[in-house]
Parts: structure tokens; sequence; C-alpha cells
């Protein structure tokens, strides 16, 4: 695939460009990926994804083809919300690892999908999987995106790029907000000090907002509203941290004794939203509370 800049292109990343042609579906990550692989030639040569395109230059993209997925789908039962031949909105239940990973190779939530949608894949980023578009923590419970096809993915991925997907996250926290609402701004990147943590890090940490608002006081706690405008790893735990109110069960970032009957941090994915990729509607979705995020949340309440 060859590409000759063109004067309106002038003065982009390479990696912009690319992924703004998207002409193979890939995302900005994945090109990413691709030019330190040397699959990407400017001007005849391996370049960098941060250079500086100019007019009239030649941009070769050798693409990748689809690698088989190495997992297994299991007859794992779903909470599916919504599904069309486009997507799935899944409510996820906490404990439940996203993707296969090392100690977490099956049981997962694609393991499920792969034997719920069979060859419905999308093929995004060279590998045939479940499109996955953005991802919660295994033990946030709530509302996530599948894409059942390249079409649904590519629309979808590009919304988040641009924060325009709704994402709204119930959570407790410890101790009392003085303020009804607020926002935190602060970049987060792995913890040098504890490689399995992130934290806010304004040398190498990616940019990271958070709004929030208080829904209701509670014993020495607050349950909170939190809207992403981005979606770094850990965001809300680390930056409710930051501000001196951990998520109650956290067990990276919350307090050393845990003195609640739940396991992992009280985190739901709430409110998912986004413009259907091929209706052009505006769709919007809610899952309540698991059960153990409300024996907790009725326990505070009966302390106050």
């Amino acid at each position: 695939m060859v590409f000759i800049v063109e004067d309106v292109d002038a003065g982009k990343r390479l990696d912009s460009f690319l992924a703004e042609k998207n002409t193979a579906n890939y995302t900005r990550s994945f090109i990413g990926k691709m030019i330190e692989e040397n699959l990407v030639l400017y001007n005849g040569k391996p370049s960098k994804a941060s250079t500086k395109i100019k007019t009239g230059d030649r941009i070769e993209l050798f693409e990748k083809e689809p690698e088989p997925l190495a997992v297994k789908g299991e007859e794992i039962p779903l909470e599916i919300v919504y599904e069309d031949d486009d997507l799935m909105v899944i409510n996820k239940p906490r404990g439940m690892v996203v993707h296969p990973a090392p100690g977490h190779t099956s049981g997962t939530l694609v393991n499920a999908v792969l034997s719920h949608a069979g060859e419905s894949l999308s093929s995004i980023n060279g590998v045939l999987r479940p499109g996955i578009v953005h991802r919660i923590d295994k033990d946030t419970s709530g509302l996530i995106l599948v894409c059942k096809n390249d079409f649904s993915h590519k629309a979808l991925a590009k919304q988040l790029e641009e924060h325009s997907i709704t994402r709204r996250y119930h959570a407790i926290c410890s101790g009392r907000l003085k303020e009804e609402q607020g926002t935190v701004s602060a970049p987060i990147g792995r913890d040098e000090k504890n490689r399995k943590q992130q934290a806010i890090n304004y040398k190498h940490g990616k940019e990271a907002i958070t709004h929030y608002r208080l829904l209701e006081n509670l014993q020495n706690a607050s349950l909170l509203e939190c809207r992403l405008e981005t979606g770094r790893t850990h965001q809300i735990r680390v930056h409710m941290k930051s501000i001196g109110h951990p998520l109650l069960g956290d067990p990276l970032y919350g307090p050393k004794k845990n003195l609640y009957a739940i396991k992992g941090q009280a985190l739901h994915a709430m409110v998912l939203g986004f413009v259907h990729p091929r209706s052009g509607e505006y769709m919007e979705f809610s899952a309540d509370y698991p059960e153990d995020f409300q024996k907790l949340l009725n326990k505070l309440r009966m302390i106050r």
C-alpha cells in the first residue's frame, strides 16, 4: 500500500497520517508497532512514528495477514444486554478477566464470546479475535462493548479515541467528599517503585481526566459517579487515591486492611453510550449494581 503525501497532510506525524487513512482498519497503536517492525517505509527507509511528513513524501505500508487466535471458546454464561449483527453489550461480572493472559488462559470474557459468536469476530490489529474495543479490570463489574466485525470495531474505536463514548462508573470510596463534584486531571503511567501498579506520573505518564460527582454521603464513605474522558489503566482507582479517597476493597490502591465484605474494588461500569456504527443512532445502556456492591451500599447506609 503506497501513499504520496499531499499539502493538506504536510506536518502530520507519520503514525497519525496512516491512522487517518486507515485503509487496513489498523489502530494508531498497532501502526506504531508496524513502524517499529519496519513494516512502514518512509521514502524507502524505516522511520519513527513521530516523523513529521512533508509534501511529496512516499510512504509504503506492508499489511499483515490476520493471525489465528490461539484461544478456545468456552460455554460460559454471558449477561448480554444488547446484541445485533455488528456488536454486543455485555454486563461483565466481577472476577472475570477480559483477555486471556499468563495465569488466566481460560474462563475469560474472550473465551465466552468466542463460544457465543463463533466466527463473527473482528480482525482489527491483525489478529482474529473478538473486537473488544475497551477493557475493564478483572474486579470491576459492568458494561463492556464487543464488536463482531471490522466495520463496527473501526467506527467504535474512533469514537473511543475522540472521547465521544459515554462511560459512567459508580464507585464507593473511603471518606466523605467535601465538594459536590470535581475533576482530576493528572497523567497516569507505570509506578516507578512498584511495576505492578499505575501512579500519577508527570514525567512518563499519559494524559488522564476523570470527572466525579457525589451521589450520596455514607458512613465514612461516599457513593460517586465517575465519568471518563480518557481510558488509562486503573484510571479511576489511581485518581481517587491521589485525592485521598481510594475505593473500598481495592487490593492495589486501597487501605491495607479490607474491612468490607467485597472482593475487589467497589467499582461498577454503570452506563455505556455510543453512536451505533451502522444506523447512526445514539444508544445508551445501564446495568444494575452487582449483589456484593449493593449489599455494601446498604450496610453503609444503615450505619450512618
